[in-house]
Parts: C-alpha cells; sequence; structure tokens
C-alpha cells in the first residue's frame, strides 16, 4: 500500500455508546480487596521489622511484628476468600503455578508467607521449638517484600487506566504503605526505648508512599484525575494528610509515650486509607470513557507523529 493510499485511510475512533463505560468494572468487592491490599502490606513488611527486631534483641518489638505479620496474613486471606466467594477458589489457585499471572505468583507468595509467618509466631508466644521459629521467621523476612509488593503488580495487570498507567509507580507507593503500616502499628504497641526500628520504618515508609504518589499523578496527567478528584481523590487527600500528620508527630514527639503511639496510628490510618483510594481510582476511571479514549487517542496521534516525521 502506497502512503497516499495508506492516507485515504480512517484513523480508528475510540468513542463510547451513548457515554458508557467502555470497560467492564472489576468484580472486586469493597472492602474485601481494598483490606486485602492493605493487610498483605502490614503482614509483608512486620515480617522484615521482627526479623530485624530479633536480630539486635528487641524482644517486644519482635513479638508484636511477629504476631502482626500471622495476623495480617491470616485476615488477609480471609478477606481474599471472602471476596472469591468461597475457599475452593483460593485451593484451585494453588494447583497450577503460572509466572506470568500476578494472582497466580501472589497465591504462592501468600500461601507459603502465612505458613512461616504463623509458625514463628507461634513458637515465639509459645516459648517452643524456637529453631523452627527462627527459620520460619527467615522464611516469612524473605518472602516479606514481595507479598507488601505483589498486590501493586495484581491490580496494574488489568486495562483499568488509573491502575494500568500507575505500574511504574504503585509498587513504591504500596512498598511505602505497608512499611508505615508495620512501623506505625510498632509504635502504638511497643515502648518508646524498643520501637526505634519501628518510628524509622515508618517515618520511611511514608515518605517514600507521599514521595512516589505526588511522582505517579504528575506523570499520569489527565488519567490522575481520580486520583485528586471526587471520593477517591478525597481519600487520597486524607491518606497523605495521614502520613504527614505521622511524620510530624514522631519527629516532634520522639521521647514522647503518648505522642508516639498518635504518630503510629496516623501512619496505620494512612495506609489503609490510601488502599481504598487507589482501588476507588481505578472503578471510577473504569468508569468514565474518556481514560480509555484519550490516552489511546494520544498514543495514535504520537504514532503518526512518527510516521510523518
Amino acid at each position: 500500500m502506497s502512503r497516499g493510499e495508506q492516507s485515504m485511510v480512517p484513523e480508528p475512533e475510540f468513542e463510547s455508546y451513548y457515554g458508557k463505560p467502555i470497560l467492564k468494572q472489576p468484580t472486586w468487592k469493597t472492602p474485601d480487596v481494598p483490606l486485602y491490599l492493605f493487610l498483605g502490606g502490614l503482614a509483608g513488611a512486620s515480617s522484615l521489622l521482627a526479623e530485624g527486631a530479633a536480630l539486635t534483641g528487641r524482644a517486644d518489638l519482635e513479638r508484636v511484628a511477629r504476631v502482626a505479620a500471622a495476623g495480617g496474613a491470616a485476615a488477609g486471606t480471609v478477606a481474599l476468600v471472602h471476596d472469591l466467594g468461597r475457599p475452593a477458589r483460593f485451593l484451585n489457585m494453588l494447583r497450577v503455578f503460572k509466572p506470568t499471572s500476578p494472582l497466580s505468583v501472589g497465591s504462592y507468595i501468600l500461601a507459603p508467607f502465612s505458613a512461616f509467618a504463623g509458625a514463628a509466631a507461634a513458637a515465639l508466644v509459645s516459648g517452643r521449638l524456637p529453631r523452627l521459629g527462627r527459620l520460619s521467621g527467615l522464611g516469612a523476612a524473605a518472602l516479606g517484600p514481595p507479598l507488601a509488593t505483589y498486590t501493586a503488580a495484581l491490580v496494574a495487570n488489568t486495562a483499568v487506566p488509573a491502575w494500568h498507567e500507575a505500574h511504574r509507580e504503585l509498587p513504591f507507593v504500596f512498598a511505602g504503605s505497608g512499611a508505615a503500616a508495620a512501623g506505625g502499628l510498632a509504635m502504638v504497641l511497643v515502648p518508646v526505648a524498643q520501637s526505634g526500628p519501628a518510628f524509622r520504618m515508618a517515618l520511611s515508609g511514608a515518605a517514600l508512599e507521599v514521595g512516589a504518589s505526588e511522582l505517579m499523578t504528575h506523570r499520569l496527567g489527565m488519567v490522575a484525575e481520580p486520583y485528586e478528584q471526587g471520593r477517591s481523590g478525597g481519600l487520597m487527600k486524607a491518606a497523605r494528610w495521614a502520613s504527614v500528620a505521622g511524620a510530624a508527630l514522631s519527629v516532634v514527639g520522639r521521647r514522647s509515650r503518648v505522642l508516639r503511639a498518635a504518630a503510629g496510628a496516623a501512619y496505620v490510618a494512612g495506609s489503609v486509607t490510601l488502599r481504598f483510594g487507589v482501588f476507588e481510582a481505578g472503578l471510577a476511571s473504569a468508569r468514565d470513557p474518556k481514560y480509555v479514549v484519550v490516552p489511546q487517542k494520544e498514543r495514535l496521534a504520537q504514532k503518526a507523529a512518527a510516521r510523518t516525521g
């Protein structure tokens, strides 16, 4: 086909019928999935915090972090199974391992992590089988970072614009959010004398979360609107202010048990609110056809400019 003939071929149109949604909205339920996203981050980061506490002899911090890792994994599994409808569906995901499927990979991360974290917490609380508990703690710590971040790949591996277009930054947003939640929870429950690592994890996690979120919204352009407007935008703003408040309180009240606990609570609140904000932003972008149509037209225009250039 000659260049002249090519110019006669009309460009494809990406219009929706009477403005109706182009994409089918995800069938994931609220609050099951947002809670699952939050609890996975909390559990994964807590396993790392627990291992650090074990290596530095902080018994109170280790106990809280071990129980948080095991409890978060268990509660997250319950939320996931509830969203799926019946336990058999979760078990079916373990029958076949698909490296190209984030859900399959995530299932193979969650299942052994839950076993390791549960064994480590049980051994520590009961005082029995300490060697098995330490080995299990190491296993949970190794799987902690993947557990805290694979959910970002899970939501980004969809056609939902606000999730898919944010695939570069979401893992960092979720990693920071999980670290802030784990450190914040420990700051609430652990004496000031032993909560130094939790303070540092929460502060650095909040900084990563806020920084990556800001970078994400600046890069996405128009697709970032659901993160800044409406119900989802309100949740994201509340999450950002909670994280900032947690950081300010933790620095100002570094030696105060009450202020450190208040800072920890703010970190946890910011983390859970952020997961609901990200989830709602995805649903909002799937409902509005412009977040599908406009980026596609822009990509076509860029391809056309590259051909003519």
